[in-house]
């Protein structure tokens, strides 16, 4: 049986004014996905394509609900969490 990882992902523009919160069950793929402006949308438009943060879960269940939460964090909460893995 094969498993999956799933990743809750958030990137954003080269100054980090500009976030966006994702899934994926492939997070290379879906990196570079947005590195090339593969997908036309909100990444695209404003060049969001620097990956600042991660988490990963076995569940996709889990992953999403996840990304819900996150989405309603205020925007200092979200700088911390990324701040806390990614201080660079």
């Amino acid at each position: 049986m094969k498993t999956y990882q799933f990743y809750v992902y958030i990137l954003a523009t080269n100054n980090n004014k500009v976030l966006y919160i994702g899934v994926t069950n492939n997070l290379k793929r879906r990196a570079l996905e947005h590195k090339m402006h593969l997908v036309p949308g909100f990444t695209a438009c404003y060049n969001v394509d620097k990956l600042v943060y991660y988490e990963s879960f076995d569940f996709i269940e889990d992953a999403i609900l996840r990304e819900k939460r996150l989405k309603k964090w205020n925007r200092q909460w979200k700088n911390e969490l990324i701040a806390s893995k990614n201080p660079s």
